[in-house]
């Protein structure tokens, strides 16, 4: 358990400091902007200090804009990029020691796992955006915990969670950007709420339930029992998806399917005549599109990802930036590509999260894969291994000097020993 929270921080690194390159202008202006007087905490990638809140938002959008952080198939969310985005800011500013640091990660994962198992896919389904309603109360109950909070506290911290949550999937249509910052506020919602319990503010007694509370106002649809953990049961965490591919989880079936039709057949661009991707229902809408208007269009479209997937053998980080979207090949090939829903796909949800891409050749050969459980899930997990090859890569991406990488790798690795240092370095 403390070794995977230790691979989640890895991940969650690598994948903050790459973000931190594709927004750094953007970025630039946001902290000239909102820049208070407090210096006290990192801003990752970005070699800049800044106050807990800024930092806690600020990393959150880097944390998230690259589609590489990690997930959970059955809450339908990124439970990692605002936990810690809220974490180590708190960390920073209050000395907090690694085995509340852990503790606060793991709980915090527990917490927002169980929160959006119970609300989804209805969470889903009424607009709001997992990842910001759910990773709000999480990384607000990691962060109590971490800060050693007593249970009226936490209770508390709940409460302001919940009351400041939101998140709208609207920011993902067309070339928006803004879907990251939803995971930005969420980390910033949490640190404002422990703030505020650590003023004196009080909370209601239960904020959860009731006509008014929060599980009904957002879907009034939720599944009580997945709030509640039996002693057998593993902690959550250990059941997170880790994301080989820079596009959203949704594409990574596609993706990979592709690719084997690929390596096994040798297939060209050329070679296709047209694609068509049975996939569940969740995965279809806001991301059939094939008109890509821009990174985060790309990320988006199953279709994109499918081509690119094609005609360069990899769907990394480079292979979404504007060389490839605007790449006319890669066009043609994506406007080939038909994505629908397919009813045994989707009532096989949230077990699995399949897609079936059949591929039809010039020469009038059909070709069909299918994948059920895409590479990172945990029935087929990226390796510690393949976390630091992939964490290697991100920091590659991001100029940052294979030195410095390799030394936050040690840390996290020794993060017993080594906290102090780690937060030094980033």
């Amino acid at each position: 358990m403390y070794e995977q929270a230790k691979k989640c921080l890895l991940d969650f690194l690598g994948v903050t400091i790459a973000g931190s390159q594709m927004t750094k202008n953007k970025i630039e202006v946001l902290h000239n902007g909102i820049a208070g007087n407090e210096n006290s905490v990192s801003l990752i990638g970005l070699h800049k200090k800044a106050g807990i809140l800024e930092a806690a938002l600020i990393n959150g959008i880097n944390s998230h804009v690259a589609e590489l952080d990690d997930g959970e198939r059955f809450g339908m969310f990124h439970p990692g990029a605002p936990i810690f985005s809220a974490l180590l800011p708190l960390t920073q500013k209050y000395n907090i020691n690694y085995a509340q640091f852990i503790k606060g990660v793991i709980i915090g994962y527990e917490t927002s796992i169980r929160l959006s198992r119970s609300l989804q896919p209805a969470l889903k389904d009424k607009g709001f955006h997992g990842t910001g309603i759910c990773g709000t109360i999480g990384s607000a109950i990691g962060a109590g915990i971490a800060l050693n909070f007593t249970r009226e506290q936490l209770k508390d911290s709940l409460s302001a969670a919940a009351a400041s949550a939101s998140g709208l999937l609207k920011v993902i249509k067309g070339n928006s950007e803004m879907k990251p910052y939803n995971v930005g506020i969420a980390a910033q919602n949490a640190v404002n709420a422990v703030l505020l319990v650590k003023s004196g503010f009080e909370g209601p007694s239960d904020v959860l339930d009731g006509d008014k509370g929060f599980l009904n106002a957002f879907t009034g649809q939720y599944d009580e029992n997945q709030l509640f953990r039996t002693k057998k049961e593993t902690p959550l965490i250990m059941g997170i998806y880790t994301k080989p591919y820079a596009a959203c989880r949704h594409c990574h079936a596609p993706i990979e399917a592709a690719l084997r039709l690929r390596e096994q057949r040798d297939l060209k661009a050329h070679d296709i005549q047209s694609i068509h991707i049975k996939t569940y229902r969740w995965a279809v809408e806001g991301h059939e599109h094939t008109e890509v208007t821009g990174i985060n269009s790309a990320k988006m479209s199953i279709p994109f990802s499918v081509a690119i997937a094609l005609y360069t053998g990899k769907a990394g980080i480079q292979e979404f930036m504007p060389e490839w979207i605007n790449n006319k090949s890669v066009i043609t090939l994506t406007e080939k590509v038909n994505v629908f829903s397919d009813d045994n796909l989707t009532a096989l949800v949230p077990q699995k999260r399949a897609a079936i891409v059949e591929i039809i050749t010039e020469d009038g050969n059909n070709l069909s894969e299918r994948i059920d459980f895409p590479k990172g899930e945990p029935e087929t997990p990226m390796s510690v291994t393949d976390i630091e090859e992939k964490f290697l890569s991100l920091s590659d991406f991001a100029n940052q000097e294979k030195t410095v990488s390799e030394n936050i790798m040690r840390y996290v690795r020794n993060i017993e020993s080594d906290l102090d240092a780690l937060l030094q370095t980033i």
